[in-house]
């Protein structure tokens, strides 16, 4: 009688699984249990928070080129003659200032640097604060050695509702929708206004616009028929609503901060004093959209490797993935008859 040998037996599948648990691993199987892990989320805001936090306590700039439409903008500007008359209408509120107000402020600083008689009007009811702390910042302090005058270099008209019925009025007949300006003065005893009945009656018509009532409708309702030069500075989101307009009808647009930012570099090119970090809020803003973007990229582009190298270099070989979850004993089938 022959005795069996007791004791556990090891299948040839286990035999060649031990063996390759044993072998020396590859540096891309490495790197795919590291895209395997579940890395805690907190890792990535807090490299976000560093990303955008860092560049805004530095307030550190990176040098920016111009565009095409910016310097359509710039040039046209440029190239009018002194005491060119230029009606600016600040159409937007404090949720959109952070992203407006630096190049509102810039096309202050530029028409007060040419000379230019400013304009002043807007067509939403929340802007005239921001239009009057523009106008103490720029024209009477940083312009202070000029002493510009109210009523011979600048003026706000102030606010008027109706929307489209009032870009339409204010291309027809300007003094109709504004009898007085913001501070209550009959427009017929403002030095400036005198020859000003009309939209017509303008050199260039400058447009900040966060949305509706905004460039857009100036284009349909008021230049398209008046033909006088328009240039927009706008959101991000209104960017692509304008460039068709491009050169017809608007000679360029400064979209979203990365136009303020443009015009920052260019306006400090042409005129040094601007030059100080501390007066480009556009520039010190697109620090830290630069590397929060960059940080973006990274991530994106470290995840797909990291997908890829799973795929080539499977996971069940840690005895991790659809080979360790086979069963390696079947159980046996049928019995003694």
């Amino acid at each position: 009688m022959s005795s069996t040998p007791s004791g556990p037996t090891t299948s040839k599948a286990d035999d060649d699984q031990s063996s390759s648990s044993r072998q020396p691993l590859h540096w891309g199987h490495l790197l795919a249990k590291l895209g395997a892990a579940n890395i805690d989320r907190r890792w990535i805001f807090l490299l976000m928070l560093l990303a955008v936090g860092i560049p805004v306590l530095t307030k550190a700039t990176f040098p920016e080129k111009p565009t095409a439409n910016v310097k359509a903008v710039f040039n046209h500007i440029e190239e009018l003659k002194p005491g060119s008359r230029v009606l600016v209408s600040m159409d937007y509120d404090p949720a959109s200032a952070a992203e407006l107000n630096p190049m509102a402020v810039s096309f202050l600083r530029h028409l007060a640097s040419r000379g230019h008689k400013i304009y002043l009007m807007t067509l939403w009811p929340a802007a005239s604060p921001l239009i009057n702390e523009n106008t103490n910042e720029v024209l009477n302090d940083e312009f202070a050695e000029k002493n510009l005058e109210y009523g011979k270099d600048w003026m706000f008209l102030g606010y008027q509702a109706g929307e489209v019925v009032a870009i339409k009025k204010v291309a027809d007949n300007l003094r109709a929708l504004f009898p007085t300006d913001a501070r209550g003065t009959s427009l017929e005893n403002i030095p400036m206004m005198e020859g000003i009945h009309k939209l017509k009656d303008f050199d260039l018509l400058l447009n900040v616009s966060a949305g509706y009532p905004g460039a857009k409708e100036w284009v349909q309702y008021a230049t398209t028929t008046t033909r006088t030069p328009m240039a927009v500075g706008c959101t991000g989101v209104q960017g692509p609503q304008l460039y068709p307009y491009i050169p017809d009808r608007v000679l360029g647009i400064l979209a979203a901060i990365k136009g303020a930012a443009e015009y920052e570099a260019a306006l400090s090119e042409k005129y040094p004093r601007f030059a100080e970090p501390k007066l480009n809020e556009g520039l010190q803003r697109m620090g830290p959209q630069l590397w929060a973007h960059l940080l973006m990229i990274c991530l994106i582009v470290t995840g797909n490797i990291l997908y890829v190298l799973s795929r080539c270099f499977p996971l069940n070989v840690y005895g991790v993935g659809a080979n360790s979850h086979r069963a390696d004993v079947t159980p046996a089938q049928g019995g003694p008859a």
